[in-house]
């Protein structure tokens, strides 16, 4: 029994390895990709720079949609972000999705609401109820709709689609500010490629730690809170990096919920956005891509890596494991939805590769990486632990993880250089070593919980973040 055990171990744990190594060198050719496209992008001279798509008038109008559930901390700050645009065409629904806040008393003091009758420009079902919807006063293009809350975001949305006025819509956090182009150049590929583009996203940074005023970040800063700071390397390894490697592929399935912009038609045609969807961002686009295949529409998902939104993380173990437990679960949702795309060439590269690597490697990721652990620690129990062997799947691991992190921090910094000061390049760099001990084990077992609450078919449940608002500069620090 015990030379079963014993094989059982070793070879798990070599496939284990095996499985790592491949998950790994998969990442660093995305993030190789994704760096040589960023190059490309800097110097990019196309026959219309953005003033032109500014002054042009067949740049399509926006609809800004916020959903917003007790964001009091920073309602404002986001508002501000949002109808301060350098746009030239957009207006901003925002949804206060039955908060018990003061959200929409700040927002009808700041602007002046004034109740209006609804004017609807779509049907999407929506199963909260409308209380009232509210225009500002003050010759902002703001709109306010009011509604219960049946604790899902896409519920907020499809309420906001309801009242969209514009072509493209655009999705964007409560807790998240927008620099200013950032809709103007996310924008971008619409206007060069009308006819092909369906969606395009941008740049999600964390904004924890950066000191802002009136809804502009002044300085971006990193966060003392190693966690966050974990969390912002990921961000600018997964964003600015992956997503870009993926679209280069024509294989983007994920643009982020806290800033994607869309064809407002074709979201309508497919009847918003799912109601049962913890992974509402990626069903979006998949949803998108699986009409627009079965109709044979040409479409293009976009990433464009210029255009920031700086959005709030999380501060605590708590907070980040409720959030990564319901990504994983929103996954294995997606993928059960969409299993006939998987594999399957009449989706083009989403199907044949974007989506078998997110079964393999996202999903099922952290069940490998878990048995991994478990192994080691079976291996040790029965005293055939190898430590040469042991130290070398370390040492591996943190090698490979440890590059693809600098990698990520060397494109931003040659490239970007959001971070001005050194120390902060310097906290990249070391969170992204940190990362490969203790958070990437937690990780793995915030995600295996959301892919065994998948799998027992549990109530999918929308867990709000708690905001703690955005760091305001004292005006010493704003002159100096």
């Amino acid at each position: 029994m015990t030379e079963v055990l014993t094989h059982v171990v070793l070879v798990g744990s070599w496939a284990v390895l095996g499985y790592m190594l491949l998950l790994d060198g998969s990442m660093l050719l995305l993030v190789l990709a994704g760096a040589r496209r960023i190059g490309e992008s800097r110097h990019w001279r196309g026959a219309e720079g953005h003033g032109e798509i500014f002054a042009s008038p067949l740049t399509p109008a926006v609809s800004l949609l916020i959903p917003a559930h007790d964001e009091e901390a920073g309602i404002l700050d986001t508002l501000r972000a949002a109808l301060g645009q350098r746009y030239p065409s957009l207006e901003v629904v925002l949804v206060d999705d039955g908060s018990t806040d003061r959200t929409f008393e700040l927002v009808a003091e700041r602007y002046a609401l004034t109740e209006i009758a609804p004017r609807l420009t779509a049907h999407l079902e929506v199963d909260g109820e409308i209380l009232s919807v509210h225009r500002a006063t003050t010759g902002d293009p703001l709109v306010v709709v009011r509604k219960a809350s049946v604790g899902r975001r896409s519920d907020a949305l499809n309420a906001a689609l309801n009242v969209a006025r514009h072509p493209l819509v655009c999705m964007v956090d409560a807790d998240s500010l927008l620099e200013e182009d950032a809709l103007l150049r996310v924008a971008r590929p619409f206007v060069e490629d009308p006819a092909n583009v369906v969606a395009a996203g941008g740049v999600i940074r964390a904004v924890n730690g950066a000191l802002t005023d009136r809804g502009t970040v002044l300085e971006p800063r990193l966060s003392r809170n190693w966690l966050v700071r974990i969390q912002a390397i990921e961000y600018l390894r997964s964003f600015l990096l992956g997503r870009t490697g993926w679209a280069d592929a024509n294989a983007l399935l994920i643009i982020s919920g806290a800033f994607g912009l869309f064809r407002r038609d074709l979201l309508v045609e497919i009847g918003g956005l799912d109601p049962l969807s913890l992974a509402e961002d990626a069903e979006l686009v998949i949803s998108v891509i699986e009409h627009q295949r079965l109709a044979g529409r040409p479409h293009r998902v976009v990433f464009v890596p210029e255009p920031v939104c700086w959005t709030e993380v999380p501060e605590t173990w708590r907070v980040l494991g409720r959030q990564r437990q319901r990504w994983s679960h929103g996954l294995a949702q997606l993928l059960w939805k969409h299993k006939n795309m998987i594999g399957n060439p009449r989706f083009g590269p989403v199907g044949t590769m974007a989506l078998p690597f997110f079964l393999l490697f996202e999903l099922l990721g952290p069940v490998v990486e878990v048995f991994g652990l478990f192994s080691i620690v079976v291996a040790a129990g029965l005293g055939i632990l190898d430590l040469g062997g042991a130290g070398v799947m370390v040492l591996l691991a943190l090698a490979v993880g440890t590059l693809l992190s600098t990698t990520a921090v060397a494109v931003e910094e040659f490239t970007y250089h959001r971070y001005g000061r050194g120390r902060d390049v310097l906290g990249l760099v070391a969170a992204g070593l940190v990362e490969n001990i203790g958070f990437r084990q937690a990780h793995a077992w915030f995600r295996l919980r959301g892919l065994v609450a998948a799998l027992l078919r549990r109530q999918p449940v929308w867990t709000a973040m708690p905001r703690t608002g955005f760091t305001t500069a004292r005006p010493l620090e704003v002159s100096a």
